[in-house]
């Protein structure tokens, strides 16, 4: 499914755009607060493992603590939050357990979206939209993003048969320009910020081919927590954790 091209504020306009509120005044230096925040949400098929529970009650768990912590984020000042539902390499699972989570993705967004719509979410789905996916779900992402285009409390980017390099790859190959400006408005979703944290649970520390061009100076928190039992106190302090940060973006 071709991508529709939309219209791309530039990084100095998204900048003025962050500036415009005191509370966004500094977004750099150390105390600034993350309002861009994207977690790898890692450890589902361990924490039902270890409750004998099949994988999919993992997904199922997973995806309640995304919406749970949706929540917070919009609590927490957050205004764009990029959650990695399944990307590129998962097609290597199980077919058991990739068609359990094809249904569990088409589900949730058709029974959940009216509820995030009335909350004032923005739904934004991130990946490539082609086969293997099923045209049915394809289809739902679609009705999810149109049905709540206009929300503006936050936006909800889901990483869905995503991965970094085949994002670079597929904007490379319609790419004409010489900036890094022109080369950003090809991507999946070119009015996605760059997340200032990202967020990875389970005790891993990789980023797994996760938003590589937008990382390039994020700051990254590894939390032990499974991500079923990543709780708000746990967000608060990778949070936290941020704010004593100090960004230089490579300057002194």
């Amino acid at each position: 499914m071709a991508r529709a091209r939309i219209r791309v504020p530039s990084r100095r306009e998204r900048s003025a755009e962050a500036g415009a509120a005191a509370e966004d005044s500094a977004v750099s230096g150390e105390g600034a607060r993350a309002r861009y925040v994207a977690i790898i949400t890692d450890g589902n098929g361990r924490w039902a493992r270890r409750r004998r529970l099949p994988t999919v009650a993992g997904h199922e768990a997973g995806a309640d603590t995304v919406k749970a912590r949706l929540r917070d984020a919009v609590e927490l000042g957050i205004r764009e939050l990029t959650v990695y539902s399944f990307s590129t390499e998962n097609w290597s699972r199980s077919p058991e357990e990739v068609s359990a989570l094809m249904d569990m993705f088409a589900r949730r967004i058709e029974l959940e979206s009216p509820e995030l719509h009335a909350e004032g979410v923005r739904m934004r789905f991130i990946g490539r939209r082609s086969d293997p996916v099923p045209r049915k779900l394809i289809e739902r992402m679609q009705w999810a993003e149109d049905l709540t285009k206009d929300n503006a409390r936050i936006t909800l980017f889901v990483a869905f048969n995503y991965g970094g390099r085949a994002e670079i790859l597929d904007a490379a190959r319609t790419f004409t320009g010489e900036t890094e400006e022109d080369f950003s408005a090809h991507l999946y979703a070119p009015d996605m910020h760059d997340p200032d944290l990202i967020i990875r649970t389970s005790g891993e520390q990789r980023i797994s081919n996760y938003l590589l061009w937008q990382a390039a100076y994020s700051e990254f928190v590894f939390r032990e927590e499974l991500w079923p039992d990543f709780s708000r106190e746990a967000f608060e302090q990778s949070l936290e954790e941020f704010v004593a940060r100090k960004r230089r973006f490579g300057g002194r």
